[in-house]
């Protein structure tokens, strides 16, 4: 009889620590709105993803770049940097100005990727999620991607990069949310078909100072911080690309 009377009391005991071992988990990723597709009305942003859909339609991409208004700039101080890196790949720039991770999910259900196969994606994103974002729901758009490029693009490789690092400081508030979200990012990669790469320090100078000769408004890069991305990530590219 008397372990008929403290078996509910086992049960909830049973739950209680079935809960703190991660077998019923309160808070699931789906919870996260960096994981939600979701599109922009604004016309400006309407108008860039029709004419990036319209790049995609002509066929013919090797490689894209995903991103925000990083990537997009390389259409403006990174365009002669640019055409001496990827014109000659079939390069493809998916980059739109203020987009987080749930703006590329969107984009990339809706055109970005139709009827391509291209041999990699390059991927950055998440510094506009920082704003109102803890890391950890960062990591998890920055995977829903990861994940939606596998699926959509199976022979694609796909090259994640670190989100880059801004602000002057390395104690920025915002610089230190990208840097704790990156942790997570980077066990992303298989090193088969998902890698992981991190240029960050390439950007600053010995002491962790960002300058504005590299990023003139300490987060968007100037025509040299686009050489540096380009010369820190063409090992990888050239190797991910399977050329000599």
């Amino acid at each position: 009889m008397k372990s008929t009377r403290f078996a509910p009391w086992m049960l909830i005991l049973t739950v209680s620590l079935a809960m703190l071992s991660g077998q019923t988990s309160a808070k699931d990723t789906k919870e996260f709105s960096t994981v939600v597709p979701m599109a922009k009305p604004d016309p400006k942003w309407q108008g860039r993803q029709k004419s990036l859909n319209e790049r995609i339609k002509k066929g013919n991409v090797d490689l894209l770049l995903i991103g925000d208004s990083i990537t997009q700039g390389w259409e403006g101080a990174g365009k002669d940097v640019w055409k001496k890196y990827y014109d000659k790949r079939n390069a493809a720039n998916l980059g739109i100005g203020g987009d987080r991770t749930q703006h590329v999910l969107w984009r990339l259900d809706h055109g970005n990727l139709e009827g391509i196969s291209p041999k990699l994606a390059v991927l950055m994103i998440g510094t506009n999620n920082a704003g109102g974002d803890q890391p950890e729901a960062i990591a998890a758009g920055v995977q829903a991607i990861v994940e939606k490029l596998r699926s959509k693009l199976p022979t694609t490789k796909v090259l994640v990069l670190a989100i880059f690092p801004r602000g002057e400081k390395p104690t920025d508030k915002l610089r230190l949310i990208n840097s704790k979200a990156n942790e997570s990012i980077a066990k992303l990669a298989d090193d088969k078909d998902i890698f992981f790469l991190d240029i960050g320090a390439k950007f600053l100078k010995d002491d962790g100072t960002l300058t504005r000769e590299i990023m003139p408004d300490l987060l968007h890069l100037s025509p040299k911080g686009y050489t540096i991305w380009a010369e820190a990530t063409e090992p990888k590219v050239k190797e991910l690309m399977g050329e000599k």
